[in-house]
């Protein structure tokens, strides 16, 4: 039996989840008897002799693949019988939907067909569900929902893959919270898990800004499907979108220790939640990890966001190099203005001085607190006559020049003590 795949339109997050639903589409389905209550099966009604002859030929030329002369054969039947003309209009139905690009004038043949409702109990419910398919292949989804509804009114069944269709086609058309209703009836009737209604779920919550909602949807895409890294990642952003920091970087660090975070966006922000939770050390290991595997691009903002959180770690040393990387890489005067801080820090004064006076050869905003830093570190390391010369400058700004005031008599002693005239 020949089938043709009828695509739908995609759902995608911030990722992309492919291709959402295929629909088969064949001439002859197998199909549940009807249930409703009180129902009574309606007489089995056959097709005429003349017409029956027709149908016939067209049967077998459509088993020898020869669609196109079934077709015709098929136009070709003139009869006045409503069952015969409905039960013909059915086949050509069929037979076009199965062809590219004529699934509008299929639609038209079965809209004839089942509105006398004279066909038979099962081609009527088939016929019902194509229309359904076909709409929202041709994306006309209001009637998509009408032909879901009508062919569920008839059965009384109801079915999984329809009412994730119904959702989508609701997604479609924009209206959001019509999705919920739909999508949850199919979870609770799939046998399987299908993750298709829930992330037509949780684009209703998000695109509806119903951030805890959507977070409990996530939840349950990664409880469901652990093994679909995309959830991970996308439960970890929904976590920061409500603030809940803490859960946020305990997701993020599962997936990242599962292997499910290969993007350079994921490692920055699994680093943002480290040093967001109070713990800037890690950050700066795995910043620095991933820069030097080369998944993080070593210029001058990430040689920058490693010794931020270096310095955040209180790990100044460590801090100050990676300042003067980014600093070799930019000429940045601030660059060089915190890596000549951090060294003082670490009692580095040589370097300290060479990466302060780097500062402000580059034309720093702040001169003053770095003559007030140039005074100390050349203070320290002996150099009295030059840490006189960095206060008197520090002194001409109103910010530092209490601080510097104090300094002066100190560095004249120990300059005096030293035999040193300044």
């Amino acid at each position: 039996m020949m089938k043709r795949q009828f695509k739908m339109s995609a759902l995608a997050l911030v990722v992309g989840v492919g291709s959402f639903l295929s629909v088969p589409v064949a001439l002859a389905q197998s199909s549940a008897p009807v249930v409703c209550p009180g129902y009574e099966k309606g007489k089995t009604t056959l097709v005429g002799e003349r017409a029956g002859k027709k149908v016939q030929k067209a049967f077998e030329a459509y088993n020898e693949d020869r669609v196109d002369e079934a077709l015709q054969i098929l136009m070709d039947v003139d009869t006045s019988d409503e069952f015969d003309k409905a039960y013909v209009g059915r086949f050509i139905g069929n037979l076009m939907a199965a062809k590219e690009g004529q699934g509008a004038k299929a639609m038209e043949y079965l809209r004839d067909a089942v509105e006398p409702k004279v066909l038979n109990d099962t081609e009527h419910s088939q016929t019902l569900k194509l229309l359904g398919d076909l709409s929202m292949q041709e994306q006309n989804y209001p009637e998509a929902i009408k032909w879901y509804n009508s062919w569920m009114d008839f059965t009384c069944k109801e079915d999984a893959d329809v009412y994730t269709r119904m959702a989508q086609a609701y997604f479609e058309m924009k209206e959001l919270d019509k999705i919920i209703e739909p999508a949850d009836k199919a979870i609770a009737l799939y046998e399987k898990p299908n993750k298709n209604p829930y992330v037509l779920k949780l684009q209703s919550y998000y695109e509806r800004k119903m951030y805890p909602e959507t977070v409990k949807v996530a939840e349950t895409l990664v409880n469901t499907f652990p093994e679909n890294k995309t959830w991970w990642t996308q439960l970890g952003l929904f976590y920061m979108l409500v603030e809940d920091y803490k859960n946020a970087l305990a997701t993020m660090e599962l997936a990242y220790n599962q292997g499910y975070l290969e993007k350079d966006t994921q490692i920055k922000t699994l680093a943002q939640l480290y040093a967001t939770n109070g713990i800037p050390y890690k950050a700066g290991q795995l910043l620095e990890k991933h820069m030097k595997s080369g998944l993080l691009k070593k210029d001058e903002e990430m040689l920058a966001n490693v010794a931020n959180t270096f310095h955040q770690a209180k790990n100044y040393k460590i801090a100050a190099n990676y300042y003067g990387m980014a600093a070799k890489e930019s000429s940045d005067p601030e660059h060089y203005q915190k890596q000549g801080t951090l060294l003082l820090v670490t009692e580095d004064y040589k370097g300290a001085i060479a990466a302060l006076n780097q500062a402000l050869e580059r034309g720093a905003e702040d001169p003053a607190k770095i003559h007030f830093s140039l005074m100390e570190a050349n203070f320290y390391a002996g150099n009295y006559k030059s840490a006189w010369k960095h206060v008197q400058e520090a002194k001409k700004d109103n910010s530092v020049r209490r601080n510097a005031v104090a300094w002066e008599p100190y560095i004249k002693e120990k300059a005096k003590n030293r035999g040193i005239d300044i």
